[in-house]
């Protein structure tokens, strides 16, 4: 691991909530281990080890039932680790890869066979380097007959540049971490209103996540996350996610990390009623990623 990347959280605290049955952490991921799946030559860093076994007791130790996997960039595109992840999972974990445009029908075949939903496209541009649309444009035409999904990630100041490729794509698109919004700001004011909007199109989703990579007011409560994710619960309750981004990768620009049953105990407070925590946490990554499950 890389010198000034913190490790996960080794003794998460037990949370007093308890996610209602068959709840799934909807953004999480695996890294390594390193000397079985080595990371990309290109990472902008090195995370500590985080396998499936260590994942799979967090979730169990939470309250959970399912996972979705989520490639980080420091696999690149290289999904062994996730799709090792899903394979042992027993139908009990979804997956997001990264993949490139090489990349052929076969391999997406067997993606899909392991359990792949979504392809994830990165705009960080301190962690990849984008690509032009165009190439991202081939790669939806080709998951779109899969019935997939994309993932987008990017800086709330991206969202203006990137309006036009993002709404023109056929599929759902779902957005990490409320597209980072500033939390200085109001969840009423200006600066987030171009996000609601975004919202406001019926293919648009959004994970309400990450709460330790964009507080100023810190933990263990995050307050100044709280209106943000909750105004963006209450007005699109059937296209909301939630997930823990367990082991919280390169997270040294914050100076802390974590501790998941922090994040659980704050479900309540982001979804106020039993009805929204189950969309939230059952009913949406459950129609998203497991749509023979849903009856």
């Amino acid at each position: 691991m890389d010198a000034g990347w913190l490790p996960f959280h080794p003794t998460p605290t037990r949370p007093a909530f308890t996610p209602p049955s068959g709840a799934v952490d909807a953004h999480c991921h695996v890294f390594g281990p390193g000397d079985r799946f080595p990371y990309a030559p290109e990472r902008k860093y090195t995370p500590c080890d985080a396998g499936a076994a260590q994942l799979f007791a967090l979730r169990d130790f939470l309250g959970f039932s399912r996972n979705v996997v989520v490639q980080a960039t420091c696999h690149g595109t290289d999904n062994r680790a996730m799709v090792d992840a899903l394979e042992q999972s027993g139908g009990r974990a979804r997956g997001v890869a990264t993949v490139d445009a090489g990349i052929t029908d076969g391999e997406l075949a067997a993606l899909h066979a392991a359990g792949v939903r979504g392809v994830r496209f990165n705009y960080v541009k301190r962690l990849v380097e984008p690509r032009p649309d165009t190439y991202y444009h081939g790669i939806v035409e080709r998951i779109a007959a899969l019935g997939w999904h994309v993932v987008v990630y990017f800086e709330a100041a991206d969202l203006a540049e990137k309006w036009d490729f993002f709404t023109s794509l056929p599929t759902i698109v779902v957005v990490d971490h409320m597209g980072r919004p500033d939390l200085t700001r109001s969840p009423d004011g200006p600066e987030f209103a171009p996000f609601l909007r975004f919202m406001e199109r019926d293919n648009i989703w959004c994970k309400v996540t990450c709460p330790e990579r964009l507080s100023k007011s810190g933990p263990p409560t995050y307050d100044d996350f709280v209106p943000f994710a909750r105004t963006v619960v209450e007005r699109f309750p059937d296209r909301v996610l939630w997930g823990t981004d367990w082991p919280h990768p390169n997270l040294n620009m914050v100076g802390h990390m974590p501790d998941d049953g922090w994040l659980v105990d704050m479900i309540p407070r982001l979804a106020p009623t039993p009805a929204v925590r189950q969309a939230l946490l059952v009913d949406n990554p459950m129609r998203l990623y497991w749509p023979e499950e849903v009856a």
